[in-house]
């Protein structure tokens, strides 16, 4: 016997849409379907002209420019090889940097670690991060970053100079001071999507752990937190995307030497640099290298977000199985 519930007043059930609302429902579809297209056609617009001007020095230089690692216009001697490992260097360390403080505090700040006013408090210095501007952080890092890690780092260079990673000396601008101002930057992203994925957290996953004897420890880095693995991912691969595209600070800070090493105290280059130093000044020949090093950058981006969503994919499923 099947039990019909009738609301009140009505006839039925369900009622089939009203005129009026299949308008709206086919007018929202229709605004979100023309956005999507409309983001297409701009990407397909901005990667035409890039490459339009930068098609020239593709024919000239071609895959050579990725493996040169000298950049001298007066002879028209161009390749971005030092770029290209100083970009991913940078937006890797600052990342292993950046992601685990910002998913500490996002732990932090959403299991009861601190009273609710404190976190609010907390919670809003974090994402007044994101509001101060790239050329703020470089100056900071100049003023401030740089004095404060050059005797350390001088330190370790004479007593541990041996080791690849403490292998120079740091006089001035590096790779050190704009790692750590890199990572201050990318913080806000990881940690405020990291607060809302470990947030969305149903509360009945914590106490079923508590009620099998989980300790809270336990409870957030073997639950919650694997639970929450794909909002976390999400986070750090935008944080990544936002360090591989730095330009001002990283231009201010890094130090803009041509080199490829593995010392944190050596100056280095990246794409982004490249582009904002070098363009405003470059002739003609320069100006389609830059263009060809712009596109080699929008490729990076695009192969990690690929390969990000991807592996957020993978994570989801594996977590739904699970």
């Amino acid at each position: 016997m099947s039990v019909q519930f009738v609301v009140p007043g009505s006839k039925s059930v369900s009622r089939p849409p009203s005129v009026a609302a299949y308008l709206v429902d086919r007018t929202f579809f229709f605004i979100a379907a023309l956005g999507a297209l409309i983001i297409i056609a701009l990407v397909a617009y901005i990667l035409w002209e890039i490459g339009g001007q930068a098609l020239p020095a593709i024919r000239t230089s071609g895959a050579k420019f990725l493996i040169n690692t000298g950049w001298d216009a007066q002879r028209g001697n161009f390749g971005i090889l030092p770029q290209i490992w100083g970009t991913l260097y940078s937006s890797l360390l600052a990342l292993a940097i950046g992601g685990f403080i910002g998913i500490t505090i996002a732990i932090f700040l959403t299991q009861d670690f601190l009273p609710p006013r404190i976190a609010v408090i907390f919670r809003t210095l974090i994402e007044m991060l994101a509001a101060i501007p790239s050329v703020v952080f470089g100056l900071w890092g100049i003023f401030v970053v740089i004095p404060f890690v050059r005797p350390g780092a001088n330190w370790l260079f004479e007593h541990a100079g041996f080791i690849p990673f403490f292998g120079s000396s740091l006089s001035g601008p590096g790779l050190l001071p704009a790692v750590i101002v890199l990572s201050i930057m990318i913080l806000p992203t990881v940690a405020a999507i990291s607060q809302d994925a470990i947030g969305l957290v149903p509360y009945k996953i914590k106490e079923a752990a508590y009620g099998m004897g989980a300790t809270r420890w336990e409870a957030i880095l073997k639950v919650i937190v694997p639970t929450a693995s794909g909002g976390i991912f999400s986070a750090l691969v935008l944080g990544f995307g936002r360090a591989l595209g730095e330009t001002m600070a990283l231009a201010m800070l890094i130090g803009n030497s041509n080199q490829i090493s593995l010392s944190l105290f050596s100056p280095a280059n990246t794409l982004a640099a490249l582009l904002a130093s070098n363009f405003p000044e470059a002739a003609q020949p320069e100006r389609q290298a830059l263009m060809y090093a712009a596109l080699v950058l929008l490729a990076i981006t695009l192969v990690v977000n690929v390969f990000g969503t991807l592996i957020l994919i993978w994570t989801s499923q594996k977590v739904a199985k699970a």
